[in-house]
């Protein structure tokens, strides 16, 4: 669903037949993005460093939607910087601890210690929302995080730096779900200016680290030399995180962060997939399985959900 139609849902239209499912498949489709984008990132990384691509991928970002923040009027605006600052810097954090931690551990225990975010969310949403969650979506946690660890092979190896930094970022992921929540949920927030504070603060943040570091930052890849470069940027921005970020900021506003994050955890199947039918991978038939329960509990937390609303 574009962009716009999801911020005009968020403003009101509510009444729409499909109102009570679209946050859940709003969320699958997110899932399915994001899954494709760690080889579209890797692809990306071979012509710059990472704190550099992280500045372009965001200030590009922030420059696509800052006519919607400047069409907001100042209310939407005040409230959009109100929950988008912080939020922003959460967000940071998530990506600085990813990036730094999969350069420090293996692929593997990265992807399988990230999923570890599902299983915090509820116990967060619980702490700072003074919201408990339903039982089964305890359990529906539980059984997408075996499949994550189905999936990547689990936890294997010493621990380390990088394993610490991948657990601290499954840790803001479940905090960020249920700030996104808190802030946004009793307030006029429009998506889209929300989406443009969190991208310019992810942006200008990982551009002010990669200028802290003297030679750290070389000029831009040409559009004539690296055009694959410059194309996998634009999918990027559009996809992973124009309407990725702007679709989770809506999602939460109807639905709850536990169900969010249970829906999101599917992004392992996706990536898994894409690696199949795209890249050629092959996998394994406890990897298949892991998959299989990752969408089991996906399909499980939508029916958690329609059962509550009988």
């Amino acid at each position: 669903m574009p962009a716009h139609n999801l911020s005009r849902f968020a403003d009101g239209a509510t009444s729409h037949p499909m109102a009570p499912r679209l946050p859940d498949l709003a969320m699958l489709l997110v899932a399915a993005v994001w899954g494709t984008s760690y080889g579209v990132a890797k692809g990306a990384l071979v012509f710059y460093p990472v704190l550099g691509f992280l500045a372009v991928r965001f200030l590009l970002t922030f420059m696509v939607l800052l006519p919607a923040l400047l069409r907001t009027d100042a209310t939407g605006r005040r409230n959009a910087l109100w929950a988008g600052l912080p939020l922003g810097v959460l967000m940071l954090g998530i990506f600085l601890c990813e990036t730094f931690g999969l350069s420090m551990t293996s692929a593997s225990n990265a992807a399988f210690l990230i999923s570890l975010c599902v299983v915090f969310t509820p116990f967060a949403e619980w702490w700072l929302l003074r919201q408990r969650p339903a039982r089964a979506m305890f359990v529906v946690a539980s059984v997408s995080l075996l499949g994550a660890a189905l999936l990547s092979g689990g936890y294997s190896g010493h621990w380390g730096w990088g394993d610490a930094l991948m657990v601290a970022a499954a840790v803001l992921r479940a905090i960020t779900v249920c700030q996104t929540t808190q802030r946004t949920r009793s307030r006029h927030v429009p998506v889209q200016a929300l989406t443009a504070v969190q991208a310019g603060v992810i942006g200008l943040g990982s551009l002010l680290l990669a200028l802290a570091q003297p030679g750290s930052l070389p000029p831009l890849p040409s559009l004539t030399h690296a055009s694959a470069f410059w194309w996998a940027c634009v999918y990027l921005v559009l996809g992973c995180t124009v309407f990725a970020f702007v679709a989770q900021n809506w999602a939460l506003r109807h639905s709850t962060p536990t169900r969010v994050s249970v829906l999101t955890s599917s992004e392992p199947a996706f990536g898994a997939l894409f690696a199949v039918f795209w890249l050629g991978e092959n996998l394994s038939a406890t990897a298949w399985a892991g998959g299989a329960l990752i969408v089991v509990a996906a399909l499980w937390s939508m029916a958690v959900r329609a059962g509550s609303q009988r």
